[in-house]
């Protein structure tokens, strides 16, 4: 398969710069998923290498090659988009032979492909039917399925489950992810869900304004975030923060703000060094640092504002001085209600820093 180069991609609409820079490559044979917020650019890349928006400054690369110059069905890729975008006066078989009709491929190859891949998507007993007759997972399946037919080196997807209910959005990211288990090739996914970001990509690009913010596997990302921006974008329930303070007592390192004060673990109190006394800092701590054993770590007071039950986890939304603070516990030990204050226990050495000022981590 071949590998796909960004180098240094800028994009342009008159003097307004959306793209800066973009610097970026992809391996054979990966899933690389871009995600970000509305407008940060993720979609105008994606159609950047399919060849629907002008490249302004920079190249793109195919193998070594410069494509930016070629029309789209000369770059050897296929995309689905947002909108299925389906025939609905075709059945299954001819929305997704379309473009090996196009090519006039040999009516035996056609069928062969169709069958290959509508067995994979489990379409196998729709191929008669017309679009109207399924259900909408059933056709963003067959969208997928056009794609794939063509058996191109470079798949493009552009926030392909966004118009599916949470339920089948679920059920479609694991049919996905099997799908991609049974395929050996390029995949380019969009989407603005970070859930899906993690589920599905063997590297998740992290984008803002414009900027690749980080790049990673979800592992790293979730661990090692480089800034505040990637802390609070990936995982669920998002990352809190609480503004805060850093000071030095008897040779530890402490976050001290609005109704808490906590140490840091001595590998953060090394990375961090000697710092001045009131460096204005943010805390970033994961709902699920914190613990209803207030033993288990570093106490913290919460006032309980929300009890969200959800199964076997539920969801606190407390108060901590004038901050919210999420905080997952199990469902198991017992009902919080609104107006209790707890004290929790933090463990210290899942909590990061990151300067208040840049969103750098420290």
């Amino acid at each position: 398969m071949p590998t796909i180069r960004l180098d240094r991609l800028v994009k342009r609409y008159g003097s307004v710069e959306v793209l800066h820079g973009i610097n970026l490559e992809m391996a054979d044979n990966e899933f690389t998923v871009f995600v970000g917020p509305s407008g940060c650019g993720k979609s105008t890349t994606l159609r950047m290498i399919a060849g629907l928006e002008d490249v302004s400054d920079g190249e793109i690369y195919v193998d070594e090659k410069p494509v930016s110059h070629l029309e789209p069905k000369d770059r050897d890729l296929a995309m689905v988009f947002q909108d299925y975008a389906l025939y609905p006066h075709m059945n299954v078989a001819r929305n997704m032979s379309f473009a090996l009709r196009l090519a006039k491929r040999p009516a035996a190859e056609i069928d062969r492909k169709v069958r290959e891949v509508a067995d994979i998507l489990g379409l196998t007993d729709y191929l008669r039917r017309k679009p109207g007759e399924l259900s909408g997972g059933q056709r963003q399946r067959v969208a997928m399925g056009r794609a794939l037919v063509r058996d191109t080196g470079i798949f493009l997807l552009d926030e392909p489950l966004s118009n599916l209910d949470a339920k089948l959005r679920a059920r479609m990211r694991t049919e996905l992810a099997e799908m991609r288990a049974r395929i050996n090739k390029n995949f380019i996914y969009v989407t603005h869900d970070q859930v899906e970001a993690m589920t599905l990509g063997d590297r998740i690009v992290v984008m803002s304004e414009g900027h690749i913010q980080q790049q990673g596997s979800p592992e790293e990302l979730f661990t090692n975030p480089v800034n505040q921006f990637v802390a609070g974008f990936i995982g669920s329930p998002a990352m809190n923060f609480l503004d805060g303070e850093l000071a030095e007592e008897a040779g530890a390192i402490w976050v001290k703000g609005d109704g808490y004060q906590l140490p840091l673990p001595a590998d953060q109190s090394a990375r961090i060094g000697h710092v001045a006394t009131a460096r204005s800092v943010r805390l970033g701590m994961r709902p699920s640092s914190a613990s209803i054993d207030a033993a288990s770590g570093a106490p913290i007071d919460l006032t309980v504002v929300v009890a969200e039950y959800l199964g076997a986890q539920s969801v606190l939304v407390t108060r901590c001085g004038g901050a919210e603070v999420l905080v997952e516990v199990p469902s198991a030990a017992g009902r919080m209600h609104a107006g209790e204050t707890h004290r929790f226990g933090v463990r210290t050495e899942e909590i990061m820093v990151f300067d208040r000022a840049s969103g750098l981590r420290l």
